[in-house]
């Protein structure tokens, strides 16, 4: 009979995605990753392969989990506007919030890489482009049904709200707190484009 894993695959998953989280991916060690997972290195390559194959399941897992505000945000709002306004509100609240590290693991995680983890940089790259592309895709809905001024270029509003994300995330890793990442959130919605009367 095969021999049962002697750990918890959940928890351990867990306990990675947020050394990941906190300290980037090429900061997190095998050796720290063993650490706070509870398991031994040959229970690590054998339960989740490599370090790599390791971060690729924990971004998977993260996006099911904490950054699973903003898919919902997209997909649940009847307007794009409605639907940006609501993701940034939910991320001032997440990317602040006490039980876990600040900022979005897929913005920060790739932080200070050098070229032996350009995968692992190109494979958030490619994240955070599909994210854009979702956020244009609400936008041009709104372009669609009249709810944007004529001309207005979607792929543009779309990175400025992206580099807005982006930029919350930083500052939440800096210290900044739920109520200043509510007010950039708030400019951030002031800018957008309105049909004239």
């Amino acid at each position: 009979m095969a021999r049962q894993r002697a750990f918890d695959r959940d928890a351990a998953l867990h306990s990675a995605v947020l050394a990941f989280w906190r300290h980037g991916y090429e900061a997190t060690s095998v050796a720290e990753l063993t650490t706070v997972m509870g398991i031994r290195p040959p229970s690590l390559y054998a339960a989740f392969g490599d370090k790599r194959r390791l971060f690729e399941e924990v971004l998977r897992h993260y996006q099911v989990s904490y950054g699973a505000f903003a898919t919902r945000a997209l997909a649940e709002e009847p307007t794009g506007r409605q639907a940006i306004g609501r993701l940034l509100h939910e991320a001032a609240t997440e990317y602040t919030a006490p039980e876990h590290p600040p900022g979005c693991l897929v913005i920060s995680a790739a932080v200070n890489c050098g070229p032996e983890s350009a995968e692992v940089e190109e494979l958030l790259r490619r994240q955070r482009e599909r994210s854009k592309a979702a956020i244009r895709a609400r936008f041009d809905d709104d372009a669609a049904a009249g709810l944007l001024p004529p001309g207005t270029d979607t792929a543009e509003l779309a990175t400025f709200y992206a580099a807005v994300i982006q930029g919350m995330s930083t500052q939440a890793r800096d210290g900044a707190g739920r109520e200043a990442l509510e007010g950039v959130a708030a400019l951030a919605m002031r800018a957008w484009p309105v049909t004239a009367p």
